[in-house]
């Protein structure tokens, strides 16, 4: 008998964001219906600073709604289409359109209203209703907020409201003819309408937010630093490689935010709107991605982390000497239905200061200026010494276990409480030991110890010496504790559990071995094969737990769900371990994920629901930073690039057979080269910019 139990505490669900319109500029993101309407569901509003300012905006003409024709969002900017069947010529065409544009600003939001009547004299009052609860971003993802509004105050030319963190006001062009507070304090403006038929008549209503206190860390927009897009042009046979990078390239530009601490500093906020700010891994990653087109994120991501590197031991806060924070908020995040209770400066990641060491080395090999990379080596000495020193076991492997009972259970990318299972479905038990967190360790002593080398004091030959020792160390260790044999198959395995037993069971987290330089050619040929099975590689890209897993599920979090930075990083290191043609095979499918989703990848998404189609984890951010750069990730693989500038170096080598077709990429960078880039149909490679004296490399 099939017994299905009620949720325990299902008045605290997440809410869900699958089918809402989501429109993002830095620090203020906004999420609404189809018709552009704000306040139907528990997540919808207009979020500023991680609270939001605005929860309720419903429009209504004649005393109804309006029925959604169409809508669109790029960027900062979203665009609504909505019939007013009920008013206008009778028949079957909608003779009477309401149309809503938003855009939002580092302060709030503009909204322009406009109604057109096509066929006849329209006579009808427009309503607006407008209000904001204030509620925290954690206590609407915790499904708590419980929608009160603050009361509003009403003015001529429209109103204003306070929040516990903010100062709202809304001002109307035209003024409205009425203004008033309705008894749940919502602000409530009308405007008598008359439009001749060919006409339009239209408001505007501009909301302002205003800081009240300060929070830790009050970043806004830095959407002006950069448009990767007036730099970069892509023209491929295959057409949606060029969609997937111009549309992935507005939402980064969207997720930027400046560093608080020094705004001229900028990185790239993890997602809207759950994530909506600085987090370790997720904004290193980001950068990392987009090295291609420049290292100017990548330096300010690591300047804005290094100002908060660790300095002491604080089990709370899980701070180490060294460590780089993990996520920064403007205040503390607290979610008691799921026993979190984060401070706003919070460092629970096991892997995130190998990634901070990783990407300064990697921005210094693609062009980053040699005097902002040598200003951050007393940060990468610290950050090494946590490596070596402070972060090993033991038994020499980096593990974590959240010691403080309100943290993160599991801090590597798959950090929710059920990621890391064994092949029957059973939770490993803490403290864990990630195949990757070893594999970015690896990397980043090997990178330190380049840097220190090339960049470093004279006498820091010993300290690169050591490092090495300490990768080659934990390179054999890796070989000898990670590799099971299971069921007549050999594989790493994603982690070593609390009990010192390799977890056995198949994930994508081996993929991020490859290229790490912890695997020999043979183990980095089976991790591919392993990779690119049907169990793991789907229409769509790369499963994070194999199908035969006991806990396999399309729609868990970390338990069979694809991300779509997982599958680009795995296929970079196909590519950089010498598999083209499984890296494109990969890359060909996140392609085919991106046309599913609109040219929007989703955070994370079940690799086959309907038709064979991909449908959205439903509470997924979009846009979400990793997510957005992976098209920069394909535009690599389509190129088969890479650059050493200290080695005066530039390699293009695209797989075998053009799986993208001819290519020509403009805009990437190599230092403070331009060069344009272009492979012809017989996979000829020509390079316009190439400075004098690099090499041009070519298969």
């Amino acid at each position: 008998m099939l017994r299905i139990d009620p949720r325990a505490g299902s008045a605290h669900l997440q809410p869900w964001l699958h089918d809402l319109v989501v429109t993002t500029a830095g620090n203020v993101t906004a999420l609404g219906a189809a018709d552009g309407d704000l306040g139907r569901s528990a997540a919808e509003g207009v979020y500023v600073d991680d609270a939001r300012v605005l929860s309720r905006a419903r429009v209504t003409l004649a005393g109804a709604g309006v029925e959604p024709v169409g809508h669109a969002a790029l960027g900062g900017v979203s665009e609504f289409v909505g019939s007013a069947r009920h008013l206008g010529a009778e028949g079957p065409d909608p003779t009477v359109e309401l149309h809503r544009r938003r855009v939002l600003r580092g302060d709030g939001a503009e909204e322009t209203v406009t109604i057109t009547s096509r066929q006849v004299q329209v006579a009808a009052e427009l309503t607006v209703v407008l209000g904001g609860d204030g509620a925290e971003i954690a206590v609407v993802k915790g499904g708590r907020a419980s929608g009160a509004l603050a009361p509003a105050v009403a003015s001529n030319d429209g109103g204003a409201w306070i929040t516990p963190r903010h100062g709202v006001t809304v001002v109307c062009d035209p003024a409205p003819a009425s203004s008033s507070v309705d008894t749940d304090g919502a602000l409530r403006l009308t405007w008598p309408v008359l439009v001749d038929a060919g006409e339009s008549a239209t408001v505007v209503l501009r909301t302002s937010v205003e800081r009240r206190a300060s929070s830790l860390f009050d970043a806004d927009s830095a959407g002006d630093a950069v448009d990767w897009r007036d730099r970069v042009s892509v023209a491929a046979g295959d057409l949606r490689l060029g969609r997937a990078v111009h549309a992935s390239l507005a939402d980064l530009k969207s997720l930027l935010l400046n560093d608080p601490a020094a705004r001229e500093d900028f990185f790239a906020a993890a997602g809207s709107p759950w994530y909506l700010t600085l987090f370790g891994r997720d904004s290193l990653w980001t950068a990392r991605l987009l090295l291609p087109l420049g290292t100017d994120l990548a330096m300010g991501t690591l300047r804005a982390l290094a100002r908060r590197q660790g300095t002491t031991h604080d089990t709370l806060r899980a701070e180490g000497p060294g460590k780089i924070p993990h996520e920064l908020r403007r205040v503390a995040y607290a979610d008691p239905h799921n026993r979190l209770e984060l401070p706003a400066t919070y460092y629970g990641t096991v892997d995130a200061t190998s990634l901070w060491i990783c990407l300064l080395h990697d921005a210094w090999r693609w062009g980053a200026p040699e005097g902002e990379v040598r200003s951050l080596l007393p940060e990468l000495r610290s950050a090494a010494t946590w490596l070596t020193d402070i972060a090993p076991g033991d038994d020499g492997l980096l593990k974590y276990v959240d010691e403080s009972g309100t943290g993160l259970v599991n801090q590597g990318w798959k950090d929710s409480g059920d990621s890391i299972r064994w092949r029957d479905g059973r939770i490993a038990d803490a403290p864990i030991a990630l195949i990757e967190a070893q594999a970015y360790a690896v990397e980043a002593a090997r990178d330190a110890a380049a840097l220190l080398e090339a960049l470093g004091a004279a006498d820091e030959a010993e300290r690169a010496k050591e490092l090495r020792v300490f990768a080659d160390g934990l390179e054999s260790i890796v070989r000898q504790r990670f590799w099971v044999e299971d069921g007549g198959e050999t594989y790493p395995a994603m982690a070593i559990d609390g009990h010192g037993a390799a977890v056995t069971g198949l994930g994508s987290n081996m993929g991020h071995a490859l290229g790490a330089g912890v695997l020999s050619t043979d183990e980095a040929a089976r991790v591919t094969a392993v990779l690119t099975e049907p169990r793991m590689l789907g229409s769509h890209g790369i499963m994070t737990l194999a199908t035969d897993n006991g806990g396999f599920n399309p729609l868990g979090y970390h338990t069979g769900s694809v991300w779509t930075h997982d599958t680009a990083i795995c296929a970079l290191g196909m590519l950089r371990e010498g598999h083209p043609s499984q890296a494109a095979a990969v890359a060909q499918r996140l392609l085919t994920a991106a046309e599913a989703f609109g040219y929007r990848y989703p955070e994370l998404f079940a690799d086959s629901g309907v038709l064979g189609e991909p449908i959205p984890y439903p509470a997924s951010c979009r846009p979400q930073a990793w997510s957005a750069a992976s098209a920069v990730a394909l535009l690599t693989i389509a190129l088969g690039l890479s650059v050493d500038v200290p080695g005066r170096t530039v390699t293009v080598e695209p797989p075998p057979g053009l799986p993208f077709g001819p290519i020509s990429v403009r805009g990437i960078r190599a230092g403070d080269a331009v060069l344009a880039i272009a492979v012809d149909a017989a996979g000829t490679v020509t390079v316009e910019g190439l400075p004098d004296g690099y090499s041009l490399v070519t298969g």
